[in-house]
């Protein structure tokens, strides 16, 4: 499954080179790329599918369950600039072995722990590699794809993270439901450990993929439209942890329906997410702004639908498939920006993207708890994501009517 959409985002894409052999061995370099994100992925989302799980496990309830979701998140948020920042000089390569080295780590702790402060401070270190590891595997594949393709080359590694959600996490989740939750976190482990083989095996050596200056890409963290763009991706994404955060209670609780339906509304969730990625960064090439419009004007209706009449079954599966889809089309879009907003600092803006999405990850998943353990229903988490959103969309209108050549400059 990994392999075939793979295949889907590289027919869009031209390797720099036309000897055939060396295509194979880019091919190969682009899907290991793609398998560590696949990890990293199954990793994040996995935990959302089997949060009722390790909440009942840890004997504690759904809201305060989520506080390891977050933990995860500010690992991401926290991890992708220091990281990235101390390994400004090392090679990408190496750098890539080190983080997934790392992520390996951070879930076996996760197997064995037996508090929520232990599994949270598990969690914590589990995120810590992912925003370096995007921003790194970024570099590597725009080098691979050669100039001019900075959002389809993001969209090839995007794509493992993708596919994680339509077979990564609902298998993970399955496996939690009959082997418990613990075997889960093992199993990504093992699968980090094959991710790291074939990033070291693939990922070729050379000096073209040595980082650069530290002082040169801190400049890039003191200019306030990275920093505005940044707050466009946490609020306007902050949706789709909203709802995926708790699609197994939507399924279980809101359709009344049995638990062995969850993977299947996970896989649907990754399926319209994989499409959106798709999209998105063959969009993000040619329109510097469309694909935020897109993606988060057509995700607020897909929203509020899902918000008022997610009780029916189809309509539920629906949209989840089309919030998935709406949401993922902006985000190709948002790391072509930043990039071009610091072009001398490609890996930290590539982690500084997936530390701005891990941000919306907290405040998704946060703001969704909070609806709930208000007592507004099991639904006011859509609606927590709808207003989210929103506010993400109207800040970007703000960004472009206040600088609008800026706002559309290639």
């Amino acid at each position: 499954m990994l392999n075939k959409a793979f295949d889907a985002q590289c027919s869009a894409v031209k390797v720099h080179c036309t000897d055939p052999a060396q295509q194979r061995k880019a091919g190969l370099t682009l899907f290991a790329l793609a398998l560590g994100s696949f990890c990293i992925g199954t990793s994040e989302f996995a935990s959302m599918g089997i949060l009722q799980l390790f909440a009942a496990s840890l004997g504690i309830d759904l809201p305060a369950a989520t506080n390891a979701i977050t933990a995860y998140a500010f690992g991401v948020v926290i991890g992708a600039p220091l990281v990235t920042l101390a390994a400004a000089r090392l090679n990408r390569r190496m750098l890539l072995l080190l983080l997934m080295t790392l992520f390996a780590c951070g879930n076996i702790l996760s197997a064995l722990a037996t508090d929520l402060r232990m599994f949270a401070v598990a969690r914590f270190i589990s995120g810590v590699p992912q925003g370096a590891y995007f921003g790194a595997g970024a570099v590597v594949a725009s080098y691979i794809v050669g100039p001019g393709h900075g959002g389809k080359a993001f969209a090839l590694v995007m794509s493992g993270l993708t596919v994680a959600t339509i077979v990564g996490s609902p298998l993970a989740t399955f496996l939690g439901q009959n082997l418990g939750w613990r075997n889960t976190y093992l199993a990504v482990a093992s699968l980090g450990v094959l991710s790291t083989l074939t990033l070291w095996f693939w990922v070729p050596k050379t000096s073209s993929l040595d980082g650069g200056s530290v002082a040169r890409e801190l400049a890039s963290l003191g200019r306030s439209s990275v920093w505005l763009m940044m707050m466009v991706a946490a609020l306007g994404v902050a949706s789709i942890f909203a709802v995926y955060t708790f699609i197994g209670v939507f399924v279980t609780d809101v359709v009344a329906i049995g638990p062995e339906w969850i993977p299947v509304a996970l896989a649907l969730f990754g399926i319209g997410m994989t499409v959106g990625n798709l999209v998105g960064g063959r969009i993000a090439d040619v329109h510097p702004a469309r694909g935020i419009v897109i993606g988060f004007g057509s995700a607020i209706i897909v929203l509020a639908i899902l918000a008022s009449f997610g009780s029916n079954i189809p309509t539920l599966f629906v949209g989840l498939f089309c919030v998935g889809a709406t949401m993922m089309t902006a985000i190709p879009t948002i790391q072509v920006r930043l990039t071009r907003l610091a072009p001398e600092a490609p890996t930290l803006m590539g982690a500084m993207n997936l530390a701005a999405l891990n941000v919306a990850n907290a405040i998704g998943a946060w703001a969704g708890g909070l609806a709930i353990g208000s007592g507004f229903g099991l639904l006011s988490a859509v609606w927590a994501g709808f207003c989210l959103t929103l506010l993400g969309l109207a800040v970007f209108a703000l960004i472009v009517r206040g600088s609008p050549q800026a706002a559309l400059a290639h």
